[in-house]
């Protein structure tokens, strides 16, 4: 997703397509920057995470400053998989009221990570292709 918003340049980065609700590439790698610490950092490795995710689909700017953040976010992601024990409880529950109840561990929550992840880069990818047409 770096390469993506990199191609693009800071203007087409932080434009939407022409589809409702749709998100620019640069918001849509926020949000995933937003996952990583979320899940990674708070749940897994207990670590204190603000998080304003409502913001992360508003964000804008630099693209040399985001790809910046992305290299740092995978540094820290990875120290924060160093510490994870996988099958073990998380070390911090989840804020968002859709995990209230469910039973998941450190395990799931790294598969979340993945999922999020994974399913985003597709969207940045079909979102990029849909700005390079003019849509």
């Amino acid at each position: 997703m770096a390469g993506i918003v990199r191609d693009l340049g800071d203007e087409l980065a932080c434009t939407r397509p022409g589809l409702p609700g749709a998100n620019s590439p640069y918001a849509i790698l926020t949000h995933c920057l937003g996952v990583m610490a979320y899940w990674g950092g708070h749940a897994v490795a207990g670590r204190e995470v603000s998080r304003d995710r409502d913001a992360e689909f508003r964000a804008a700017g630099s693209v040399d400053r985001l790809v910046e953040a992305c290299e740092e976010a995978k540094r820290q992601f990875a120290a924060d998989l160093a510490a994870a024990e996988p099958g073990r409880p998380l070390r911090r529950p989840p804020l968002a009221s859709t995990w209230r109840g469910r039973d998941l561990d450190q395990s799931g929550a790294l598969l979340h990570i993945l999922e999020e992840v994974a399913q985003h880069h597709g969207q940045a990818q079909l979102t990029r292709d849909l700005l390079l047409a003019g849509g």
